[in-house]
């Protein structure tokens, strides 16, 4: 049993879908503290032939709250309608635009404010959109000893889920011990993404953007074939 756990993302890159695609089931880890100028409630699409950020604002709050204890502000319609106009304006002659405008506009319609809740959606509808099977759980709906943190409380999930095998992104080498989870009976890998070239509009290719470049401008069948394009560490 290979498992998978990101906090949600909003319209996260490639990498991101690649670990869910490789693990059997897939653990959205929204009962975490959020994190202030991550990648939660932001991301990268092309504008002018340039690398451009989108950002939708989250209110403040106090700075202990877990991600689904927080809520975008009630800017969300017009940060929407914002990055559906530099869609428009951007990616208009792409070869997907009308499905998949229509699939993020679908997303961002949603009249869910709360983080975690929309993020999660989201994620659900593009696995959906691009053929990913992997069940998709929540954290803070599991039942695991929550008193633990950081590595522990990992491990306590995955034996919660009865996992061989769990599966995090190469950015946490540093944050895990491949022998701690050997002691647990679980095998640890480190997923390491391929961002291959695939036809952008720019001149330039910009590897990393969000999957909304992604699917403005390749097949779902080859999307398929871009999510294996990893390497386990």
């Amino acid at each position: 049993m290979k498992i998978g756990l990101m906090q949600p993302y909003l319209f996260p890159y490639m990498g991101y879908f690649q670990l869910i695609s490789a693990c059997d089931k897939f653990v959205v880890h929204d009962d975490v503290q959020y994190i202030r100028q991550g990648w939660i409630n932001r991301n990268y699409v092309v504008v002018h032939d340039r690398k451009f950020p989108f950002v939708f604002s989250v209110k403040h709050d106090d700075y202990s709250k877990n991600i689904n204890e927080r809520f975008y502000t009630n800017a969300f319609e017009a940060e929407a309608k914002k990055l559906l106009r530099n869609i428009d304006q951007s990616y208009s002659k792409a070869p997907y635009f009308t499905e998949v405008r229509a699939l993020v506009a679908d997303v961002l319609g949603n009249p869910e404010r709360n983080v975690s809740g929309l993020n999660i959606s989201s994620l659900s509808k593009i696995c959906r959109y691009l053929g990913i099977g992997t069940e998709i759980l929540v954290s803070s709906e599991l039942t695991f000893n929550k008193s633990l943190a950081a590595e522990s409380r990992v491990i306590s999930i995955n034996m919660t889920l009865g996992s061989t095998h769990y599966i995090n992104p190469i950015g946490g080498m540093d944050l895990y011990s491949k022998e701690r989870f050997q002691e647990n009976g679980i095998q640890l890998s480190f997923l390491k993404p391929r961002l291959n070239l695939y036809q952008q509009s720019t001149a330039e290719f910009m590897p990393g953007l969000s999957i909304i470049d992604v699917m403005m401008n390749c097949s779902r069948e080859s999307i398929l074939e871009m999510l294996g394009d990893y390497d386990l560490v």
